[in-house]
């Protein structure tokens, strides 16, 4: 099992939407590095939920990956704003996955994710770091959680 963290901004899709929907579709990623990311991404992964451009931005929930490999519709869809002409259905370029709600947590909030970790231990402290999917090292998950309790 890998584990993943994933942002949105809270008021397009939050940890709360989530838990209302329970599972729904990871749409809209556009950036090439955060795309393969998705598409290593296996059922049974878990992903933190991050809230970003808030104040103050952080991780807010844990979710499961319950399907991968998916193709992001939103891709095809002239009137969305992740339409991409270049894409066709017959050869996609841009994939997602499908995530479950497990549980929210209690903020953990950027400013105590940076006092906490090293840049080289958790890629979303790293200044200028812009990616909205992110890969997070197995020895790191338990140090996560321990900062929600």
């Amino acid at each position: 099992m890998q584990y993943w963290l994933m942002k949105s901004e809270p008021d397009v899709y939050s940890i709360t939407d989530l838990e209302r929907d329970r599972v729904t579709i990871w749409d809209g990623i556009r950036n090439y590095q955060a795309r393969n990311y998705l598409r290593s991404m296996q059922s049974g992964d878990l992903a933190f939920f991050y809230h970003s451009n808030t104040n103050p931005p952080g991780i807010a929930g844990l979710m499961k990956i319950v399907e991968s490999n998916l193709v992001d519709p939103t891709q095809f869809d002239p009137d969305s704003k992740y339409y991409d002409a270049k894409s066709t259905p017959d050869s996609p370029r841009w994939q997602t996955v499908r995530v479950e709600f497990l549980q929210t947590l209690p903020l953990i909030p950027l400013n105590r994710l940076r006092e906490t970790f090293a840049p080289e231990e958790l890629a979303v402290v790293r200044q200028g770091n812009r990616l909205s999917v992110l890969p997070v090292a197995n020895e790191i998950v338990d140090r996560i959680l321990a900062l929600s309790s």
